[in-house]
């Protein structure tokens, strides 16, 4: 009974933080991400340690079930209506920001001495962003602009590409360290993809067909979570990306069930509280003494990766908005990027010390740091919400 009403007490308390952050965040003009994640780390052990232990499952389960949902609405984006209007814009966009990422971060790397190893993975690690910060400073600036429905079609394919492009850099780095599982890091890598692919596709063509047969409301909503929380599951249970199936079932349903949007509507209504959930226990999980252990690798690491996304948009961007803004709302960055560094940590422990210290430490940063980007972004794009 004590631990349930310790849960319910904590659950009870964050949400209503979520209030308050929002408010807060209208008067300091900050993303209520932002203010999120530093309350986090500010209770969280690295801090105040006044979160209670709710259970070793508890955060990464309201992690993947709000991540799950951001994957649904982002596929929203990709229907053929959108691509058609942006779609190469935003395809052109996301290769020349994934490659001067790329580029910069390695090179940058090796400049200021780095192993050529830890430089390869950094680089690749650091292409990667994250969708649900973004997607979130996206409605609460209620920005509905050329600019932001091609940001967010490029953070739909950010996922896509991050894992390739690891993929590719953790086996050259496997095989050139006389490692044996190249071939296995490039065949686990298509299964991310492809897997998700299918589960998406699987999932998303009955829901296209079958929804909006029940009514609006509480029915809608109830089906519409059924099905993204299932494709979630499925693809967690195969072992493939559940972030980039859910995205594929939500490109499927807004590109078949033409006649309504009633799920991507449902969900926009649901999802608030579990992201809530979701960044203060990204910030808790935070280790802020890593931003100081990282030292001048980290400092080079976030000012390359910043470089390498600014000049990409700028390279690829064909009209003045994109080729100004587009890098700096790309800033972000968070889970997807720390999933990949323990991976490479797990197969190459030599290099584990300084690889996680930078990318944990650059979390941390990019997490407080990106969404304030992104809403800078939006205003000097013109697409702020108030804006004339």
């Amino acid at each position: 009974m004590v631990e349930t009403a310790r849960i319910l007490i904590t659950l009870g308390g964050l949400l209503l933080v979520g209030l308050l952050t929002d408010a807060l965040g209208r008067r300091l003009r900050l993303p209520r991400v932002s203010l999120l994640v530093l309350f986090g780390i500010a209770i969280g052990p690295g801090g105040l340690d006044l979160l209670p232990d709710l259970g070793a499952n508890w955060f990464p389960t309201s992690a993947n079930m709000a991540l799950v949902m951001i994957g649904f609405l982002l596929g929203e984006t990709l229907s053929v209506a959108r691509l058609r209007e942006h779609g190469r814009a935003v395809l052109r966009i996301s290769t020349a920001v994934v490659l001067a990422t790329g580029v910069a971060v390695f090179f940058g790397l090796l400049a200021v001495g780095a192993p050529w190893p830890l430089a390869l993975l950094l680089a690749a690690i650091a292409t990667a962003t994250a969708p649900a910060a973004t997607l979130e400073v996206v409605h609460e600036a209620r920005a509905e602009g050329p600019f932001a429905k091609t940001l967010l079609g490029i953070v739909a394919l950010d996922d896509a590409w991050g894992l390739i492009v690891f993929a590719l850099a953790f086996a050259v780095v496997e095989s050139l360290s006389g490692g044996d599982g190249a071939a296995a890091t490039l065949a686990r890598a298509g299964w991310e993809v492809g897997g998700a692919l299918l589960v998406g596709a699987a999932l998303g063509v009955p829901m296209a067909l079958l929804s909006g047969r029940v009514r609006p409301g509480e029915p809608t909503l109830v089906e519409a979570l059924g099905m993204v929380f299932l494709c979630g599951g499925i693809a967690i249970w195969l072992d493939t990306s559940f972030l980039l199936a859910a995205m594929i079932m939500g490109a499927v349903v807004a590109n078949l069930a033409r006649h309504h949007s009633r799920p991507f509507h449902a969900i926009e209504n649901i999802e608030w509280p579990f992201l809530i959930l979701f960044f203060v226990g990204s910030g808790a999980a935070a280790d802020p003494a890593a931003l100081f252990d990282a030292g001048a690798l980290l400092a080079a690491y976030v000012l390359l990766r910043a470089a390498g996304r600014i000049a990409g948009a700028a390279l690829a961007g064909r009209d003045a908005p994109s080729r100004r803004w587009m890098g700096l709302a790309l800033m972000p960055q968070a889970g997807v990027a720390l999933g990949m560094a323990l991976v490479a940590a797990q197969r190459l422990p030599d290099l584990a010390p300084s690889l996680l210290g930078v990318v944990i430490a650059g979390t941390v940063l990019f997490e407080i740091t990106g969404p304030v980007c992104t809403r800078l972004a939006l205003a000097g794009a013109g697409e702020l919400s108030g804006q004339p």
